[in-house]
């Protein structure tokens, strides 16, 4: 096997991770950005929901806020990791609200974070090091 075939077959399984990285960063982003957007646009699903959590609708704009900052956050590379870590944490608190508050099914927002915790871990691991 000559050099290039050889180092062609090493970083094939690199840019696969990559690829696959990005890809469930954009899905993650549309998703999350999806729901930010409609919270920030007083959609009235998302007015109820929040009048049912019972914390305002201020608590409403700075989650819709935040989700969309942090689905901007996923599709820039050096802001990525802490964008992907700060959804899991607010998809955490999505995930007990939906149990304790709510009584409503937690699937999705568990589903979604641990999406975001698995990029945080995989983008972690791919860090080059200091």
């Amino acid at each position: 096997m000559n050099a290039v075939a050889a180092e062609a077959a090493r970083t094939r399984p690199h840019r696969a991770v990559t690829v696959a990285l990005w890809a469930v960063q954009v899905v993650l982003a549309f998703v999350i950005g999806s729901g930010g957007a409609m919270k920030l646009a007083a959609d009235p699903v998302m007015v109820q929901m929040f009048d049912d959590i019972g914390a305002g609708q201020w608590f409403r704009v700075v989650v819709g806020a935040l989700e969309v900052a942090g689905a901007v956050g996923l599709l820039v590379p050096r802001l990525a990791t802490w964008a992907a870590a700060g959804l899991a944490l607010l998809l955490l608190g999505a995930t007990i609200t939906n149990l304790a508050v709510l009584h409503a099914d937690p699937a999705m927002s568990a589903a979604l974070m641990v999406t975001a915790a698995v990029v945080v871990v995989v983008r972690r691991r791919r860090r080059p090091p200091a």
